[in-house]
């Protein structure tokens, strides 16, 4: 099946569209970046300056949950791609650009500090807008959800290993505790995927981008996603100071974070729980939905759990799994287990 982006007569649309609204019969489009799902962006060059066409094709991607986050974010002070035009029949919006480089690019040792302090303040913000009560829960169907992916996807389509009795009761027990500890946190606002691959390094941001899967969470999970990133790695300990920055804010801002201890075990039984849902999902988008590249991230995962499990005893019938049958089974397929930073 031909991808809905490079369709010639959705191409065509496209640029018809984005030359209508901004006037310019010469108009040019680029792609800009595609995500996992069927959006896809597209940077428009015209007489009035650069701009990012939204394409979500009608039957496959609904705008209108992005349109309502985006204005949620925006009215308490986020700072959030502008809005510029739109068609929902058509599947296509207008917005600023924000420039090229996502944060995750211009990351570096010197200047991580001062970013993560500003994307601490921005999920701040974010944390503590009252989170409607039509949202979603992340709660126990997609704690559930998430496991499943790790199981079917990571262990079984990719690796092609059958548990035993005791390994299988062992990664279920595991999962169970996981779980509890995700629904035991504050419930709050959650972004679920805010890293730096999704925040944009402008002078009055960071700029949230990719945020219309909002749902109320665990006040863990935005943080330890931002610090432990599916696309970049930071050494253990910087990101435990990290993490316990974020607490001592978020306690002054007057969020429900519990006491610092308690906080960072949170934060890296949560991080654990993303984890191997990434793990799961990234198999699944290659086999899939033939998106092999996220896959050459996925040994980066394999180190956050070689970094934090052994600090929980709680949770060890997942490190001797990791161990004694996912890290040979990795072998054997010739994968690394690490990546670069």
């Amino acid at each position: 099946m031909t991808e809905p982006a490079s369709d010639p007569q959705r191409s065509a649309r496209r640029l018809q569209w984005a030359r209508t609204q901004l006037d310019d019969a010469s108009a040019v489009v680029e792609r800009a970046s595609v995500d996992a799902g069927m959006r896809s962006y597209w940077r428009t060059t015209s007489t009035r300056g650069s701009h990012i066409v939204m394409d979500a094709p009608p039957g496959l991607e609904d705008p209108r949950p992005w349109l309502r986050m985006r204005g949620l974010l925006h009215d308490h002070g986020l700072r959030v791609p502008a809005l510029l035009a739109q068609d929902l029949e058509a599947g296509f919006l207008l917005l600023e650009d924000l420039g090229g480089p996502t944060l995750a690019r211009i990351l570096d040792e010197r200047n991580a500090d001062e970013w993560f302090g500003r994307a601490i303040e921005q999920l701040l913000r974010l944390q503590a807008i009252p989170v409607p009560a039509d949202f979603g829960q992340f709660g126990e169907a997609l704690l559930q959800r998430d496991a499943g992916l790790f199981d079917e996807w990571f262990l079984q389509r990719h690796l092609n290993l059958e548990l035993d009795c005791g390994e299988l009761e062992g990664l279920q027990l595991v999962h169970r505790r996981l779980m509890d500890n995700a629904l035991g946190q504050a419930q709050l606002m959650t972004h679920r995927d805010y890293m730096p691959r999704n925040l944009m390094p402008v002078d009055d941001g960071p700029a949230v981008l990719d945020f219309q899967d909002l749902v109320r969470g665990p006040i863990a999970y935005d943080a330890v996603s931002l610090f432990k990133d599916a696309f970049l790695s930071w050494p253990l300990q910087r990101v435990d100071e990290w993490l316990a920055q974020y607490h001592e804010r978020a306690r002054d801002a007057g969020l429900p974070v519990p006491d610092r201890a308690t906080f960072l075990r949170d934060a890296d039984w949560m991080g654990i729980q993303r984890h191997v849902k990434i793990l799961g999902l990234f198999c699944r988008l290659r086999y899939r939905d033939n998106k092999g590249h996220y896959l050459d991230d996925a040994p980066r995962f394999i180190g956050y759990l070689d970094e934090v499990l052994p600090r929980y005893r709680e949770l060890a019938p997942l490190q001797q799994l990791l161990e004694n049958r996912i890290k040979p089974a990795l072998a054997d397929l010739g994968a690394p287990m690490r990546v670069a930073r």
